[in-house]
């Protein structure tokens, strides 16, 4: 029998298979970008002459197909014969698969293959990925419930009483316009949720500097720990008169895509909290230097994962016990098929306690996936 350590380390990359699904959330998610009734994602799978399968996921809300044609006639190519362990290299080449600015489908349909490649070398080092990342000693991590939707009064206390049922002390309001009604939204849930539980709010990009510049104060006088993304992203100037004029922390990074887009706001410290998407943002390879630059210069890490699967959380958990400078992950409370099918795991809200999701001791990922549900959220 050949030597095992020998074998892993000459497998080589036999298939890439993208599966574009969609599925119809159990409730609508409504943010200040409107209502969302259906919403979709790739999840990418890399085979190895070893029998090893990696799996990964990419941020694909809308044309999945499109995302999976991507890897299927770009990526692909560029990975099959090659050892997965040169994960580095890989990104470097799928990178040039298309020209330009880095962004768009190319580096989140490279971040569903990047995971899976990160899932395969664990699986062959028998470690979970948050070892490989060089750990920081967590068994666990903090969460926060996500999210309160933009909506009616009642059906706002309703949601916010149902986290604070679950025990999380953390928890995040979507916000939008009319100003007014955002800064009473603020208020009343500051005063159902009480003095005790962190409370912070997602504005999807709603306004301009002088309506953030408002909506700030009124997150300021309620003691809100956060104001996320309250500018297009391209406004970077605009975050940093917001920051000079917010008393609140300003929050953002689901938005970018390489750590370029997010070195100025970081490194300036506009930003208190960098938000990555482990889907979106390059995989675990490119978020991780995200995570690490904002450690660098004090800002905390926050790892988005709004309207993704399993697959995206468990890949965000592990790069969140890793990150030294982690501050709480995002916990979806929907029970999509994204969350509840694909895998045998439970999705992190059914799994937390008081706001901590333990962190996956098995090897790679540490989830196993169910490929006849997969093949049940297909796209035809």
């Amino acid at each position: 029998m050949p030597n095992e350590t020998a074998a892993k380390a000459d497998i080589r990359i036999t298939d890439v298979i993208a599966h574009p699904l969609t599925q119809r959330l159990p409730r609508p998610t409504v943010t200040s970008w409107g209502r969302y009734t259906e919403v979709s994602i790739v999840l990418v799978e890399v085979r190895t002459d070893a029998g090893i399968i990696g799996v990964g996921e990419c941020l694909a809300r809308f044309s999945p197909k499109a995302y999976a044609e991507l890897i299927d006639g770009s990526l692909k190519p560029r990975l099959i014969g090659q050892n997965p362990a040169d994960i580095s290299q890989h990104w470097r080449t799928m990178r040039r698969a298309l020209s330009g600015r880095s962004g768009g489908m190319l580096i989140e349909a490279i971040a569903g293959v990047d995971i899976a490649l990160w899932d395969i070398l664990g699986k062959a080092a028998g470690m979970p990925i948050f070892r490989l990342l060089g750990g920081v000693g967590r068994t666990e991590v903090p969460v926060y419930a996500a999210s309160v939707n933009w909506g009616s009064g009642e059906f706002m206390d309703e949601e916010i009483d149902r986290y604070l049922d679950k025990g999380f002390p953390r928890i995040k309001i979507k916000i939008a316009n009319p100003v007014r009604d955002a800064c009473r939204r603020i208020e009343r849930m500051r005063k159902r949720a009480g003095d005790d539980i962190e409370l912070c709010v997602d504005a999807n990009w709603a306004y301009t500097l002088e309506e953030a510049v408002e909506v700030g104060r009124a997150l300021t006088d309620n003691g809100y720990f956060w104001f996320e993304e309250p500018l297009r992203p391209e406004d970077e100037q605009g975050y940093e008169e917001l920051h000079r004029r917010c008393a609140t922390p300003l929050a953002a990074g689901e938005s970018n895509y390489s750590l370029d887009q997010a070195v100025r706001l970081v490194s300036n410290r506009t930003l208190s909290f960098l938000q990555p998407d482990v889907a979106r943002s390059g995989g675990i390879s490119e978020t991780r230097r995200m995570a690490e630059f904002a450690a660098a210069y004090d800002v905390s890490y926050a790892p988005h994962i709004g309207m993704s699967g399993i697959i995206c959380e468990t890949a965000s958990v592990h790069l969140a016990a890793a990150m030294p400078n982690l501050h709480a992950m995002e916990c979806e409370t929907d029970s999509s098929p994204f969350k509840t099918a694909i895998t045998g795991a439970a999705p992190g809200a059914d799994r937390q306690k008081n706001g901590l999701l333990p962190v996956p001791t098995g090897s790679g990922l540490g989830v196993e996936v169910d490929w006849d549900a997969v093949a049940s959220l297909r796209c035809n």
